[in-house]
């Protein structure tokens, strides 16, 4: 269970602002072309911005579904346990990004999400959404469509798993970060990976060992420049070469 703490922020008048008519990252979380009174009811939609400091659960597996969750800022993973006790990293999440939609089906998450640095998220109650997905054609469309690039996405990460190679793993995952940063105005030859190596690995299929022989593989041809966790896209061609198949 969430404390009731200072992580809860009520949208109130006087954070109003702050919500999804003045956010930054609103082209990517609404439909375009909302008349001014569509967007004012998308803001009352939103109950409560809630801030989750790094590792800790946004909800876990089995806990009933309520609300979807759009991240304002940071980034997330969402992963569940394994019969052997092994957590499995099943996606990585950032800002402008859905989380929560692994519990419309059966009404309880059926994954954990874990922020992976100091984020920021909004509550939007679903049953509010529902409602005003019939009013609003724009909103129940836009909906579709995160959803359909979810399950493109899950199919693409099936593909990846079986069918590249280690290399072309980890090539596709950078390629994909690189888009995806690119969407939010951010470089996309230049980002800080917020999980570990292990949590990739988990995500790709593959061994710590093997995710680490090729990042330095890739440092090594010219790829890659790599200080910790902050990465430089030095060959984004060569990159794209390394791939046969379609990337997530």
């Amino acid at each position: 269970m969430h404390k009731p703490n200072q992580s809860i922020i009520p949208l109130t008048l006087s954070t109003l602002k702050a919500a999804c008519s003045q956010c930054n990252l609103r082209e990517l979380c609404l439909p375009y072309g909302l008349s001014e009174d569509e967007i004012e009811q998308i803001d009352s939609m939103v109950g409560v911005r809630r801030r989750l400091k790094r590792q800790q659960h946004l909800y876990r597996a089995g806990e009933g579904f309520e609300a979807i969750y759009a991240i304002r800022s940071g980034f997330f993973k969402t992963d569940v346990l394994l019969e052997d006790g092994r957590d499995q990293v099943t996606g990585f999440q950032m800002a402008g990004e859905i989380l929560g939609m692994d519990g419309i089906s059966g009404e309880t998450h059926t994954c954990n999400a874990v922020a992976l640095e100091d984020s920021e998220i909004c509550v939007i109650p679903f049953a509010h959404l529902e409602h005003l997905s019939r009013e609003i054609q724009a909103l129940q469309r836009h909906f579709h469509q995160v959803m359909s690039r979810e399950i493109v996405r899950d199919h693409g990460v099936m593909m990846l798993l079986g069918t590249m190679r280690a290399e072309e793993r980890l090539a596709a995952f950078l390629l994909n970060l690189s888009q995806r940063f690119t969407a939010r105005g951010y470089s996309p030859a230049e980002f800080h990976l917020r999980m570990t190596r292990d949590e990739i690995g988990s995500y790709l299929g593959l061994k710590l060992e093997t995710v680490s022989r090729a990042f330095s593989r890739f440092q090594e041809d010219g790829f890659i420049a790599v200080q910790q966790k902050h990465i430089r896209i030095l060959d984004i061609a060569g990159l794209k070469a390394l791939l046969t198949h379609q990337a997530i």
